[in-house]
């Protein structure tokens, strides 16, 4: 990626101060990008940590962008909307819908209406139970059944995307299960690597869920598709320097399980691995998802890559071992 053309426009990015945010921060800044205009409610969170030697021309609450939009002090390229509430156990409906949807419309209408690239994150979390794929595809979009609030709203939007016939001038992404550092204030949503660790340093093993479908698979055999940070927050900005629009999953396209991201920890640690299989807590059991897996198809052949080739430069030995030894050993942001 070079820098962009005009050093004059700004580039807005949302949930600025965020886990995948902060981090876009960071990768645009190590790209000799700094006309960035940053958006977060940190209030008293430690999200500001997040923040620490990053450049950028302006911070603001999220409260206060659109304020600053029609004073029309700045000229603005693109916006990378990345804030949201990704909790996937919240149950205010109204707070998820004006939060995650609401804001998300509104951002889109003035980038559209201003001819300004529009970047948005969507999630996973639309495909539901997995049992209809994850195809990308947009002509699949009304068949999805999320399994909770925080997926709906991301649904929502979606749908309301395609319905006002605008997905050929924005793009969602669906980032897939992400992990690597900044995630320090995400509380119990935080990647089970940042989860792990600690109890690997005091108890020499690691707890993870039986499985809720023993038929179909193990415990700890549960799939999920992982994408270091440092990946996912490159193929996200290469956004801003193609023309590509619509839909797409951001993952890598391969599975790992449980007790492989797990052994990945102790091999990180330098420590054999011992792993115990505990109850899923019931309030889970209806919306875990024992299977995910990013199709990458699409986004391939946009990319005109080869489609045995891997978009991710890190496997997940080699994302688990920089995040570890890095930044949680370490104590650092990135």
């Amino acid at each position: 990626m070079s820098a962009k053309k005009s050093k004059d426009k700004l580039i807005i990015v949302t949930g600025a101060a965020g886990f995948i945010g902060s981090c876009c921060v960071r990768f645009l800044n190590e790209k000799g990008i700094t006309n960035l205009l940053l958006v977060d409610d940190i209030k008293k969170t430690e999200k500001w940590k997040n923040l620490l030697n990053k450049k950028c021309v302006d911070f603001l609450s999220r409260d206060h962008l659109f304020t600053a939009l029609e004073r029309g002090e700045h000229e603005i390229e693109a916006i990378i909307h990345l804030g949201a509430c990704s909790d996937t156990l919240e149950a205010d409906g109204n707070y998820l819908m004006e939060n995650n949807f609401r804001y998300t419309i509104r951002l889109a209408e003035y980038a559209l209406e201003n001819n300004i690239r529009f970047i948005y994150a969507s999630s996973a979390a639309t495909y539901g139970d997995g049992k209809l794929g994850f195809s990308d595809d947009h002509e699949c979009l009304e068949e999805l059944k999320p399994l909770n609030l925080y997926g709906f709203s991301k649904y929502y939007f979606d749908m309301w995307a395609k319905q006002q016939g605008i997905l050929n001038h924005i793009v969602g992404l669906k980032y897939f299960n992400v992990y690597g550092p900044n995630e320090n204030h995400k509380g119990r949503m935080a990647s089970m690597v940042y989860k792990m660790l600690p109890i690997v340093q005091k108890e020499g093993k690691i707890r993870l869920f039986k499985s809720s479908d023993p038929k179909n698979f193990k415990d700890g055999d549960q799939c999920r598709d992982f994408i270091y940070v440092k990946d996912a927050v490159r193929i996200t900005c290469d956004f801003l320097e193609n023309t590509l629009s619509g839909i797409f999953n951001i993952g890598s396209g391969q599975i790992a399980t449980w007790n492989t991201l797990a052994r990945a920890v102790f091999t990180a640690v330098d420590k054999p691995a011992q792993i115990d299989y505990i109850d899923m807590p019931e309030d889970l059991i209806g919306q875990y998802q024992n299977y995910t897996c990013a199709d990458m198809d699409k986004y391939k052949k946009k990319m005109k890559m080869p489609s045995s080739e891997n978009p991710c430069h890190y496997t997940i030995e080699e994302g688990v071992c920089d995040y570890v030894k890095n930044y949680l050993l370490t104590g650092e942001r990135w």
